[in-house]
């Protein structure tokens, strides 16, 4: 199934309590098509720079994602993000932001993306999600979207034009609370689908992601883990993993969307072993199946109702 994926390819520098990272590949588009790639074929869209490495634009091709809709500005820089995170991996300090040339970044989709039956849309300007929907001459079976508190802060209204457009939004717990105006997730999911989206997902970081649809909710756990080394990029794989399976199966339904679930996490899970992408562009089948089955053990349990 053709799944289009939007975001930003980039260099990262990080440091954590475990190590510090040089300037490394990251992006929230990269991250979701080495994950999603797992899974389905991808038709990136998004834009570099001279300077992004071409070893990294062929090793995604021969992952089969497709690059026609990456623009590459010779002459400019890739965008570039510095930040710190602090003790508990959940909390963490920007230290240098250049959008360089995500600046003025006008996606085109190419012809060949218009087979789109699934939009990916990774956190990014709205407008600039927004300028993908409505290139696309026929509407997708599903789109999904990401997005963060900044934009909540300086586009609220392309924001929420955004996700009126939309079938799935993906937030954090903090950030759904923002959007909502309501401490409780449940009253802010009520108020997060009115806005448009079918279904609304949850991310809680080492405490796993809730799924809404109606009057319907799912839980899945995160996998408990010894060692998170960077949490960099884990909810855009998470993403990768969500919407990979659902391209890969074809079925929109809310109960293959709570599989769908548990793929992103068990691939969010590989993610922060590592620093960037090193992990997740060396998973295999064989680990995935083993990791989905941990999975299955952590949240499998007999009761009996007296």
């Amino acid at each position: 199934m053709s799944l289009v994926v939007v975001g930003s390819m980039a260099f990262d520098a990080i440091e954590t309590p475990f190590g510090k990272s040089d300037k490394i590949v990251g992006g929230a588009g990269t991250y979701i098509a080495w994950c999603a790639s797992n899974f389905t074929p991808v038709k990136q869209i998004s834009i570099v720079g001279g300077d992004f490495p071409q070893s990294e634009l062929d090793a995604l091709t021969a992952r089969n994602v497709n690059l026609e809709g990456v623009q590459i500005k010779k002459n400019e820089k890739t965008f570039f993000w510095s930040g710190r995170y602090h003790m508990d991996m959940n909390t963490r300090d920007t230290l240098e932001t250049q959008l360089n040339v995500l600046e003025n970044f006008q996606p085109v989709v190419p012809d060949s993306y218009q087979d789109c039956e699934y939009l990916m849309l990774g956190n990014l300007v709205p407008a600039v999600q927004t300028s993908v929907i409505t290139q696309l001459k026929t509407r997708p079976k599903l789109i999904v979207m990401d997005t963060m508190n900044f934009w909540m802060e300086i586009a609220m209204d392309d924001l929420k034009k955004t996700i009126s457009m939309v079938d799935v939004l993906m937030v954090n717990d903090s950030e759904a609370r923002q959007l909502s105006g309501d401490f409780s997730l449940v009253r802010a999911a009520g108020t997060i689908m009115k806005m448009g989206p079918k279904y609304l997902i949850i991310k809680k970081g080492e405490h796993g992601a809730l799924l809404f649809h109606e009057d319907k909710v799912f839980f899945a756990p995160a996998l408990p883990l010894e060692d998170v080394f960077d949490p960099t990029g884990a909810g855009d794989t998470f993403a990768g993993g969500f919407m990979g399976h659902i391209a890969k199966t074809n079925d929109i339904s809310f109960e293959n969307m709570k599989t769908a679930i548990i793929v992103g996490s068990a691939m969010a899970s590989f993610c922060v072993e590592k620093f960037g992408t090193e992990r997740i562009r060396a998973v295999d089948k064989t680990e995935i199946d083993a990791r989905l089955a941990e999975f299955v053990q952590l949240v499998n349990f007999d009761i009996s109702l007296v």
